[in-house]
């Protein structure tokens, strides 16, 4: 059975008290939980801090370009569904330059889990506002304050029926784990927002203000009432949910996808080079 050591890949270079430190130590722990041996998990993600995830993780690991985490992840997916694939990213990585990916892995949903480091800032490139940035915050590109409504994704996964849509706060390892387990756990498309400082260049949503705006979501929460998360997602105000806020049982992509469905992963079925060409020729 795995340790979490066995997940261990290179020595991180983030910031000191960078909050990816404590989803990294979280991640290890969740995954050697479950039981699960590196090689049977596929890390994908693109650039930035968070992207920087997979080399400080061993297992199958792909680090892509810039937005473009989720393709590759759905990729592999589709090739081999029998592995286990979670994608990360920053929250520029992938509400901003990612999000028409997102838009559309939700509709599939198909079963990748995707782990969003949601920092509202872009940190690798020095401090720009992200998608997430809260309006009115000063940035290094944005002197006379942020002009934007921020993105709220939350609110846009609960709108697009997304199969799992959950938020944790990093500093908050137990709570994270159990968000961590349950995305793992579910059957099709899970999203992930993960709550982290970013000690360098955003000093609105530091730590201490993460742990005074947010708050667990109580025991009567139904994740399967779909209007009542939606009001939930909304209420990024003062107070901030964190758990479990929607969950359906759709059935994911590859289990409706033909030529997978019930069937053994792309990767071992085989292929007959004639068949296939006579098939080509039957629409042409």
């Amino acid at each position: 059975m795995a340790e979490p050591q066995d997940y261990t890949g290179q020595k991180p270079a983030w910031c000191p008290g960078c909050g990816n430190f404590q989803i990294l130590k979280v991640f290890r722990d969740t995954m050697a939980g479950t039981g699960l041996e590196p090689h049977e998990l596929v890390l994908v993600s693109g650039i930035g801090q968070a992207g920087k995830f997979p080399h400080y993780t061993r297992a199958n690991v792909f680090n892509g370009l810039h937005g473009r985490t989720i393709p590759v992840a759905t990729a592999v997916k589709l090739v081999n569904h029998d592995l286990n694939v979670v994608a990360v990213a920053g929250d520029g990585d992938c509400y901003g330059e990612g999000g028409n990916h997102l838009i559309h892995a939700m509709r599939r949903n198909i079963g990748i889990k995707v782990f969003v480091h949601n920092n509202q800032i872009y940190g690798l490139t020095k401090g720009q506002a992200s998608p997430t940035t809260g309006e009115g915050v000063v940035t290094k590109t944005q002197p006379f304050g942020v002009l934007l409504e921020a993105l709220n994704p939350m609110a846009l996964a609960v709108a697009l029926d997304a199969g799992f849509v959950a938020r944790s706060f990093s500093g908050d390892r137990e709570h994270l784990g159990q968000m961590m387990q349950a995305a793992l756990a579910h059957d099709g498309f899970a999203l992930l927002d993960i709550f982290q400082p970013c000690v360098v260049f955003n000093k609105v949503n530091t730590a201490a203000w993460y742990k005074e705006h947010t708050y667990h979501l109580p025991e009567g929460h139904d994740p399967a009432d779909r209007e009542a998360a939606f009001r939930l997602a909304m209420s990024d105000g003062e107070k901030i949910p964190l758990g479990v806020i929607y969950k359906n049982s759709r059935a994911p992509l590859e289990k409706l996808q033909p030529v997978i469905a019930g069937r053994e992963p792309l990767v071992r079925q085989e292929f007959d080079f004639d068949a296939a060409v006579a098939e080509v020729d039957r629409f042409y």
